[in-house]
């Protein structure tokens, strides 16, 4: 065996906002098989926390000084702004490295497509970081729905609700839809992927979208239904702005449902400091369990441990193998072609209201 294929994968997490902080270097120093060797911010308060939390780890204030580092480095994990992903993929893997990007992949279908041919040019490893298909209550619904327990799955619903009136500094309150903003852009990815991965292509695709923030840059209150070849229909909400919130799940088949509340906890978890390493990591308990059955007989479901760093041991083997990418960026490229649509026809029916009104109005 070579060098490469028994050292540690070298990685560079670019960015250290929630991304690079909470969802990729704690998986990245957990995982033996790999090692996180440099981590870029612009911002000194979090280059401090980051050298804090990562002391093995160069701390660099720019793409540029990662790149110039290249030669040692195998892997670059982007979790930056989405209108910024386009461009350091496409530099990182020119500089010859393999490429994670966060979601959404990119702020276009076309730009995405660019992507991956990019990376078929290059010969590099290139997947999208779509780590809500290892929450724990997804892994219980798909569990269900590949089993049949449910039966005929007829209608999925689907919700990412919280309260958040007050609004913190950051990109995601200042970006606009064509720079990656929005709720849509931001929970719609992990929504619609998750409706994709269970019930396949999309036949038919309408959306709500509603600015309910005075000044807001883009959508923070979306609803969106999706019906699938497979014959299934999806309702999906993504709020920022719930007082209260519906199931997180609910699942009605031909012969069973199932439905679940609340969110997966391994993003509280791993937020508050706790190691992917501990023993109950990923574990939901038993008093959020979701329930199954007919409504008169419903019974407790145990939910299955969620595990967002399955998705650093998939790319580890496909690194060090030829098992294939854990996400398929093709996957993230139809998430985005389907936004477009919503975005484009929620435009178009609001340009039509206009001018009704001013019809009435003559």
């Amino acid at each position: 065996m070579t060098d490469a294929e028994t050292r540690p994968i070298r990685t560079a997490v670019v960015g250290f906002g929630v991304s690079g902080r909470v969802f990729h270097a704690p998986f990245v120093a957990a995982d033996p098989a790999y090692s996180l060797d440099v981590i870029v911010t612009a911002d000194p308060g979090r280059a401090a926390d980051a050298a804090a939390r990562h002391p093995g780890a160069y701390v660099l204030d720019s793409v540029d000084g990662m790149l110039a580092r290249s030669a040692e480095l195998d892997l670059v994990v982007i979790g930056t702004p989405p209108a910024t992903h386009a461009s350091i993929a496409t530099a990182a893997m020119d500089a010859g490295l393999d490429v994670v990007v966060d979601k959404p992949f990119a702020v276009t279908a076309a730009e995405g497509r660019a992507l991956m041919a990019h990376a078929e040019r290059a010969g590099r490893r290139l997947t999208v970081f779509q780590n809500r298909r290892w929450d724990g209550d997804f892994l219980t619904v798909r569990e269900l729905v590949v089993s049949g327990r449910l039966g005929t799955v007829r209608r999925f619903e689907s919700r990412f609700e919280w309260y958040k009136p007050e609004v913190r500094a950051s990109w995601k309150a200042e970006a606009s839809v064509a720079e990656g903003g929005g709720i849509l852009f931001d929970l719609g990815t992990h929504l619609i992927d998750q409706a994709l991965q269970l019930f396949g292509p999309v036949v038919e695709a309408r959306a709500e979208l509603a600015v309910n923030r005075r000044g807001g840059a883009a959508d923070d209150d979306a609803f969106v239904a999706l019906r699938h070849g497979s014959g299934t229909v999806s309702h999906l909400w993504m709020n920022s702005l719930a007082p209260q919130f519906g199931p997180r799940f609910r699942v009605l088949g031909s012969q069973s449902g199932y439905t679940s509340h609340g969110l997966d906890g391994q993003e509280a978890a791993l937020g508050g400091g706790a190691s992917p390493l501990s023993e109950d990591y990923g574990v939901t308990p038993a008093d959020r369990w979701g329930v199954i059955g007919v409504e008169g007989s419903l019974t407790p479901l145990p939910t299955l441990r969620g595990d967002y760093g399955a998705f650093y041991r998939r790319l580890a083997d496909s690194i060090h193998g030829s098992a294939p990418l854990p996400v398929d960026p093709a996957d993230s490229v139809a998430v985005l072609e389907l936004i477009e649509t919503l975005h484009a026809e929620t435009r178009l029916h609001r340009a039509d209201r206009r001018t009704a009104t001013k019809e009435r109005e003559r």
